[in-house]
C-alpha cells in the first residue's frame, strides 16, 4: 500500500473545544491519500497531544479517520455527530414509500443529511437499500411507518404540513410555490409515483417542471431537487459548511 500524502490547503478544522474546557488543541494533521481514500492520519504527537474533549474517538485520534465527514467532525464519535447533527437540522422532514424496494432510498437519506432534514421516514417495507446513504444512516435521524396513515398521524401530530412531490395534473409548480417550513416532503417510488393513498394524505402536491422526452425524473434527483427547493426559501446560508 502507498502513501501519497498531499497538503491540502483548507487543512481540517477542529471542533469548539467542549464548554470549560481549557485545552488548546493543536492543530490536526492535513489529509492525505492511501489507495484513493481521503482522509486524516493519526492525531500528530501521539496520545500525549489528544484533545480532552469527550466528542473525539479515541480510536480514530489512534489510527485516523477516513470517513465520509466534513472537517468540522473529524475524529468525534459517530454518537456525538449524530448529537451535534440534531441541533443543526432544520424543520423540514423527508418521506418516501418503500413498497418495491427503491435503490434511491440511500440516495434521498443521503441528501437529507447533506441538508440537515431533521428525519427522513420510510413508509411502507421496513427494508431498504443502505448503499447509496453511503454511511449517512447513520448520523441522520430515519423513522420507519408502516402506512401512510401513520406518517399523516406523525405530521398532524408535530404541526407539520405534508408536501407531495409528483408530477401529477393539478400540482403547484415547485418553482413557484410556496413551500411551508415545517412540513414534511413526501415521495413516491421510482416510475409510478406516489400512491393514491399518499396524493389523498398530502396537503399540497407540488411538481418539477420538465422540458424533455421523458416522463419523469430519478426519485432521488427529484427529491434533492425539492430539499434545495426548500432551502433556498427557508435556511439560514451563514451556518452552511
Amino acid at each position: 500500500m502507498t502513501d501519497s500524502r498531499t497538503a491540502d490547503p483548507q487543512a481540517p478544522q477542529r471542533p469548539d473545544p467542549a464548554p470549560g474546557s481549557a485545552d488548546p488543541e493543536p492543530a490536526g494533521p492535513t489529509e492525505w491519500t492511501i489507495a484513493g481514500q481521503v482522509g486524516v492520519g493519526p492525531w500528530p504527537g501521539g496520545r500525549a497531544a489528544w484533545p480532552r474533549d469527550v466528542r473525539y474517538d479515541p480510536e480514530l485520534l489512534e489510527h485516523g479517520d477516513r470517513r465520509n465527514v466534513v472537517d468540522h467532525y473529524r475524529y468525534w464519535r459517530r454518537d456525538a455527530v449524530a448529537a451535534d447533527l440534531a441541533t443543526r437540522a432544520h424543520a423540514f422532514h423527508v418521506a418516501i414509500e418503500n413498497f418495491g424496494h427503491d435503490h434511491n432510498i440511500g440516495t434521498v437519506v443521503r441528501t437529507a443529511n447533506a441538508f440537515a432534514a431533521a428525519a427522513v421516514h420510510i413508509v411502507g417495507r421496513r427494508r431498504w437499500n443502505r448503499r447509496g446513504a453511503m454511511v449517512t444512516d447513520r448520523y441522520q435521524q430515519v423513522h420507519h411507518h408502516a402506512d401512510v396513515a401513520a406518517l399523516a398521524g406523525f405530521a398532524a401530530a408535530r404541526g407539520l404540513a405534508v408536501v407531495a412531490v409528483d408530477n401529477t395534473p393539478g400540482a403547484v409548480p415547485l418553482e413557484t410555490a410556496e413551500l411551508p417550513r415545517d412540513c414534511v416532503l413526501l415521495f413516491g417510488q421510482e416510475g409510478p409515483g406516489l400512491t393514491d393513498e399518499a396524493r389523498a394524505a398530502a396537503d399540497v402536491t407540488v411538481s418539477i417542471a420538465q422540458f424533455g422526452s421523458t416522463r419523469s425524473i430519478n426519485a432521488g434527483v427529484a427529491a434533492g431537487i425539492a430539499m434545495h427547493a426548500w432551502i433556498r426559501r427557508h435556511a439560514d446560508l451563514a451556518t452552511a459548511w
